[in-house]
């Protein structure tokens, strides 16, 4: 039976649909015979207990430079004329994108949001991953400058980065002598209010950052992320090098702990971050990416097992 599938995004003109998740996904579920609305997050309102929004019916085909086609905009009552809601925007995890979480929490004994708004809520990647610290290197989450300092005098070189960014923005490495930390820590005060995360530095990243991906709590692929000459970061959005790879026993037992957890949260599709084969550094679930390359070198289909996973969540199986 055809789904009504709303998905909340940023505007899908924009999207690289060479390896853009959110668009592998709406790719399976038209296969399937599913109908495709798409919507901006800020368009979302709460009129008199009902959750509406202005969308667009689209289709989706894999042609660069006309990669979509919307119809005219309709008004949807995101608990009466969607069957699902996909929650795909990118951070930066705001009050807006926490709001969004609350709205959509209000619609949930109607309609199927993906992943639950309030597990979303309540995990952001680099704060609930502090949960499995034993699995993470060393790590401080401060807006201390005397923190700082101290925890760099104990692990030589750190990495500091936003606690609420994502796709490898603002991450910067700091030698051993300190040089530019307090400057660092004063522009990094001025521009969040949260606290910043600050980790040892790990020569390992040199191998590659791990993308596993779990799809209702199983593992169903992974891809190794190179960073570029000169750079530490990895992510495939800033120059890093997608490469085959399998699983250590150390991720394995990574892997093992979290399962249970993301699926007893309703969090159907997460991407988990390693570096080394043994450092967990992220749990994603606001919008997690990687499966386009993952399933082009293991020739597998992710997005039919995320809509294999909704579906029977449905009973559409």
């Amino acid at each position: 039976m055809s789904l009504r599938v709303a998905v909340q995004m940023d505007p899908l003109e924009t999207i690289n649909i060479e390896g853009d998740s959110t668009f592998a996904i709406m790719l399976g579920a038209q296969a399937r015979g599913h109908r495709l609305f798409h919507y901006d997050p800020g368009a979302l309102s709460w009129v008199d207990g009902r959750l509406w929004t202005m969308a667009r019916p689209v289709t989706v085909q894999r042609v660069p430079g006309d990669h979509c086609s919307a119809g005219a905009p309709e008004i949807l009552d995101l608990g009466r004329d969607a069957d699902v809601v996909l929650m795909r925007q990118d951070p930066p995890f705001d009050l807006g994108y926490i709001t969004a979480t609350h709205l959509l929490e209000r619609i949930q004994e109607e309609t199927l949001v993906v992943n639950d708004p309030a597990s979303v809520r309540n995990a952001p990647e680099k704060v609930w991953v502090l949960d499995y610290a034993r699995f993470m290197p060393p790590t401080a989450v401060t807006r201390s400058l005397g923190v700082a300092r101290k925890f760099l005098a104990e692990h030589g070189e750190i990495v500091v980065k936003p606690l609420h960014g994502n796709g490898g923005k603002a991450i910067f490495k700091i030698a051993s002598d300190g040089a530019n930390l307090s400057s660092l820590i004063e522009v990094f005060n001025t521009a969040w209010r949260e606290p910043h995360m600050l980790q040892a530095f790990l020569p390992s990243v040199a191998e590659g950052d791990k993308r596993i991906v779990f799809v209702d709590g199983e593992v169903v692929g992974a891809v190794n992320r190179i960073p570029g000459e000169g750079e530490i970061r990895s992510n495939l959005a800033v120059g890093g090098k997608a490469a085959k790879t399998e699983l250590t026993a150390r991720e394995e037992e990574i892997c093992a702990a979290l399962a249970p957890e993301l699926k007893k949260r309703g969090l159907l599709f997460v991407g988990i971050d390693v570096i080394g084969g043994e450092w967990l550094t992220e749990i994603n679930v606001t919008s997690p990416t990687g499966i386009v390359a993952i399933d082009r070198f293991n020739g597998t289909d992710t997005p039919a097992k995320i809509w294999d996973a909704i579906e029977g969540k449905l009973g559409r199986a």
